[in-house]
């Protein structure tokens, strides 16, 4: 009896994108018995690094074969109309497919919830492995968070958790889940999809291929109607984050308790309920949550000063709950902006002591922050920190939050926002005897 294994093996396919997924695609394949595969990366370097061919040779052999290939496998970071054999990519864009693709055609018995929005993805994905683990929930995690979806290892069949981005959900064609999560959809990654009607469209695709008896939670009635609009055959589950604010009284972990949390949260415990979780055994199993490194992680809480790095903040809209829900903030922000991201601070202008701008654009973020808010154009991240310590040196009534919350990609200056993090985390070590 033919597998779905059995049959992808049969198939020859093309990898276009040598980054993580892409290499964890070319694994997948070594270790499965794909022999039938050609690879490509528009950066020279990674591709001879891969290959060990040099760069003429790889080329010649991909554009004589990629137009005969059955399915080219795209990594997320790559963008058809911006890649460098962008045209042959248009002419095959029929037969583009993710690693996600992989996933569900190889695995089409596998129970899985999938999550994607703009914000709370990762921090989302991560407290339902938690809560699912606590009450004895097999689960695995992977995707855009953690491990590569294809790198994932397990023995008895898992429920999968899967963070779906933008990217990785515009060119899939086979992704089904049985609960899909659309959490909240913001204006980002502009640059990428070019208008809001198509970042919206790659969004809905994780409700596409769903049947009636699986489950689309949304808590937008705009969203809705899109998805009625489209035709899409699953059970919704609304979401009213303000009617399960009640929750927030009844929490005890005050990590989950910022707004942006609290709507997260909404989605987990309606999923948890499918689950036959009750609220008592929800609540008990959140309280010891700690939280993503990068996302909102406390690194100090003294008497008189907390600080807090947020490196994972990308965009305005990801930094609006740090900067709703604490008081004297010393503001580091700063880095790459993302197209249509407005920054509207006068709401937050009261809680903003002071602003300290970073990276290779302070004129952008400049403009948004002049005449709202005191601020210094720092251009470092190490001259902002030690500007920030200088200025809080004499803190004694007021508590102060340092807050680093870059609301901005942070490939001007960084790796990855991880690198960022790191850095700020390893630039702060120093003052940090001061408040033991």
């Amino acid at each position: 009896m033919s597998t779905p294994l059995n049959y992808l093996r049969n198939k020859t396919f093309a990898v276009y994108g040598l980054g993580v997924t892409g290499r964890s695609v070319i694994n997948y394949f070594n270790k499965n018995g794909f022999k039938k595969y050609i690879v490509w990366d528009d950066d020279h370097k990674i591709l001879k690094k891969t290959t060990g061919e040099k760069f003429n040779i790889i080329r010649k052999k991909f554009l004589k074969l990629v137009n005969f290939v059955d399915y080219i496998v795209l990594s997320p970071g790559v963008n058809i109309k911006k890649a460098k054999l962008k045209n042959t990519l248009l002419k095959n864009k029929k037969k583009i497919i993710t690693d996600l693709d992989l996933f569900y055609f190889i695995n089409p018995n596998l129970s899985t919830v999938m999550v994607t929005g703009t914000n709370g993805k990762s921090t989302t994905c991560k407290i339902i492995e938690h809560v699912f683990k606590k009450n004895k929930i097999n689960t695995k995690l992977g995707g855009n968070i953690g491990s590569p979806i294809l790198n994932l290892n397990f023995k008895k069949n898992p429920l999968v958790i899967i963070e779906a981005s933008s990217f990785q959900l515009a060119y899939s064609s086979f992704v089904k889940p049985d609960y899909a999560l659309l959490l909240n959809i913001s204006k980002d990654h502009l640059d990428w999809h070019e208008t809001m009607d198509e970042y919206i469209k790659s969004k809905l695709k994780i409700f596409s291929l769903q049947e009636k008896d699986n489950f689309a939670f949304i808590n937008h009635i705009g969203l809705i109607k899109k998805f009625k609009k489209n035709n899409y055959k699953s059970k919704i589950k609304f979401i009213n984050t303000n009617k399960l604010k009640i929750l927030k009284n009844k929490l005890r972990n005050d990590y989950l308790k910022s707004d942006s949390n609290i709507k997260n949260i909404s989605f987990v415990y309606a999923l948890a309920k499918i689950f036959n979780i009750n609220q008592k055994n929800f609540l008990n199993s959140v309280k010891s949550f700690k939280g993503l490194e990068h996302r909102n992680e406390i690194v100090i809480n003294k008497k008189n000063i907390m600080i807090i790095n947020d490196s994972k903040s990308t965009s305005f809209e990801s930094s609006k709950s740090a900067l709703k829900n604490n008081k004297n903030i010393y503001w580091i922000l700063g880095g790459l902006p993302k197209k249509g991201d407005v920054f509207r601070v006068n709401n937050f202008k009261k809680n903003i002591t002071k602003a300290y701008i970073i990276g290779e654009n302070t004129k952008h973020f400049r403009k948004y922050i002049e005449r709202k808010v005191s601020f210094t154009l720092s251009n470092t991240l190490k001259k902002a920190v030690h500007a920030v310590f200088k200025e809080i040196k004499n803190v004694n009534d007021t508590k102060a939050t340092i807050l680093f919350s870059p609301a901005s990609a942070s490939y001007d200056q960084f790796k990855n926002f991880e690198d960022r993090g790191n850095k700020f985390k390893s630039l702060i070590k120093p003052f940090l005897k001061r408040f033991k």
